[in-house]
């Protein structure tokens, strides 16, 4: 099974190791992006980062720590937004903010299985491959 329940994705955050949520795509069909979730433990606080990215994968390259920003004037990886000290907490601010929902957390890297599954079913708009709708965040980039 590869998405988290609440306890194993605090319990991953507990022992310091970050989860991580595909959110779907953004951009328009002549510039394509992406956008995931990531909540990283970081000494005494939580911090919630959005990540998004250029659309340029395809089935043998899925590896979104290579993508390059959606704005080019983005030089962080990672949008910061937003920081708490609980992880309970983190995991609900990253769902008010990006519209991330609470059984799709995954582990650090999986995301990007995720995005693999999303080529592989080509690139859908409206939903993910396994169903659900696609996340509305309240944050736009």
């Amino acid at each position: 099974m590869r998405h988290l329940t609440q306890s194993f994705a605090l319990g991953a955050l507990r022992r310091g190791r970050p989860v991580e949520q595909f959110l779907g795509p953004v951009g328009a069909p002549e510039r394509p992006g992406i956008q995931y979730v990531e909540v990283v433990p970081a000494k005494t606080r939580y911090e919630i980062l959005l990540h998004t990215l250029e659309d340029i994968g395809h089935e043998t390259f899925a590896d979104l720590v290579e993508f390059p920003t959606f704005d080019p004037e983005d030089e962080e990886f990672g949008r910061l937004v937003g920081t708490r000290d609980d992880p309970l907490a983190a995991l609900t601010a990253a769902e008010d903010v990006t519209g991330a929902v609470r059984g799709r957390w995954v582990n650090a890297g999986v995301v990007q299985d995720e995005y693999h599954d999303y080529v592989m079913a080509g690139r859908p708009t409206n939903s993910s491959p396994d169903g659900p709708p696609w996340p509305v965040p309240q944050f736009r980039s």
